[in-house]
């Protein structure tokens, strides 16, 4: 039998543990809020929601591959660029909303999963939320970011778990290609708060800061390697890999939310469920009608990706108002040289905690942080789209025309969708 130690070195191993940031992003995309909010969109428009997941694709995936060109042609995070190109209050304003969006996500998510733990083992919620937030913590902080992203890797396989629901349900699949390319939605306020929310929660803004930030923990992790710009001879190579990375990471991302959203259509939206407010309410309505197997499989995937997610959330804002405040940070850096990189993380982490325990109802602010997020993210692609047209900022190396392209197709349609939402 093999110990600890050798199960650790051959899953250190693996070609999974060598994949680069694009797969925590994707993955950390479909967090329990993301799930939350997908499950809505499934369950109270059925299968006419499933088109934001063929759009919403190639518009996330564009957007994160000029976020991590930056991050690897620069050798600095996204809120460093931004704060060299533009006036400091378009800095602070981003990261402010940033961080309030992150701690109330934060408190969505880990309330969500004490929530399906207790249903799953029994156990009082809050006492399961706090080991939850402990433990999570606790590994950001002591375990040095080269050990703990192999584990943030492999947790991505939980999404998989929502394919596999796909196999205890009824699904009918010529009506799901039907409508995945000709839905049928009226332009209402309601249908523009969902395409918001979900584009919000699929195209959001931490995400931005995120992978645009572990590519500089990469190349800070491989000693001997250089930005970009400093390194003529790597970047073929290294754009290469940044596009397939983050190219395949966003499918895998999309792929599980348009299961996501296609199970909830073809079970709660049946059944006259329509109205959703957690990803642990999806779980439990599941059981009747699709049974326990079900259940569990949506259920252990609200854990796996809430694992992930969560870390991001907290780290994507400890990266933001580092950069911006030029104070020492990152993942791999010990706790006494960057103490106010992991102060941010661990009050965003008890500030998500300590909402939990408060009257105010985190589902809804989740759902409107979404939607926020959705709000916020326009003119910070505005800002990423014009770092990454900048010769003054990324040299030779400025994102190609298509990738420019998508990137002010993104801003025009949240923009939109916001505007139709809020009028």
């Amino acid at each position: 039998m093999l110990s600890l130690r050798q199960i650790w070195r051959r899953l250190a191993e693996h070609p999974l543990a060598h994949v680069g940031p694009g797969l925590i992003t994707g993955a950390a995309d479909d967090d329990p809020s993301g799930i939350a909010t997908y499950s809505q969109a499934g369950a109270q428009f059925g299968l006419n929601m499933l088109w934001t997941m063929v759009v919403s694709y190639p518009l996330m995936a564009a957007v994160q591959s000029i976020c991590a060109r930056i991050g690897r042609v620069t050798g600095k995070g996204l809120a460093v660029n931004i704060k060299l190109a533009f006036p400091p209050w378009v800095l602070f304003a981003a990261v402010g909303l940033l961080l309030v969006a992150n701690t109330i996500n934060i408190a969505a998510d880990v309330a969500t999963m004490g929530d399906v733990l207790a249903l799953m083992v029994g156990g009082n919620r809050h006492l399961l939320t706090v080991a939850l937030v402990s433990v999570s913590l606790a590994t950001q902080v002591f375990v040095p970011y080269h050990s703990y992203v192999k584990l943030l890797k492999w947790l991505t396989l939980s999404l998989l778990s929502y394919a596999a629901v796909l196999f205890t349900v009824h699904v009918p699949w010529s009506q799901v290609m039907l409508r995945t390319v000709a839905p049928r939605l009226g332009f209402d306020a309601a249908t523009a708060t969902v395409v918001v929310g979900v584009f919000g929660t699929t195209i959001s803004p931490y995400l931005f800061f995120w992978q645009c930030s572990e590519e500089v923990e990469e190349l800070r992790a491989r000693r001997d390697d250089r930005a970009l710009i400093e390194d003529a001879a790597a970047a073929p190579r290294e754009l290469r890999r940044i596009r397939w990375d983050t190219w395949s990471g966003m499918l895998y991302s999309n792929v599980t939310a348009f299961f996501i959203i296609l199970a909830t259509a073809v079970t709660l939206h049946v059944a006259g469920v329509t109205d959703i407010q957690s990803a642990t309410q999806a779980a439990e309505a599941l059981r009747p009608l699709a049974g326990d197997f079900a259940f569990y499989l949506f259920a252990l995937g609200i854990l796996g990706v809430g694992a992930v997610g969560v870390p991001v959330l907290a780290g994507s804002a400890a990266y933001a108002i580092a950069e911006a405040m030029d104070w020492p940070g990152g993942l791999e850096a010990r706790v006494r040289d960057a103490r106010g990189f992991y102060g941010v993380i661990a009050a965003s982490m008890i500030g998500g905690l300590a909402l939990g325990f408060t009257s105010i109802n985190p589902i809804k602010a989740l759902f409107y942080s979404a939607v926020i997020n959705g709000v916020v993210a326009v003119p910070l692609t505005v800002l990423i789209v014009l770092l990454a047209s900048r010769p003054s900022v990324l040299g030779s190396y400025t994102a190609s025309r298509s990738s420019l392209v998508l990137g002010w197709i993104t801003a025009l349609l949240m923009a939109c969708a916001s505007v139709g939402m809020l009028l």
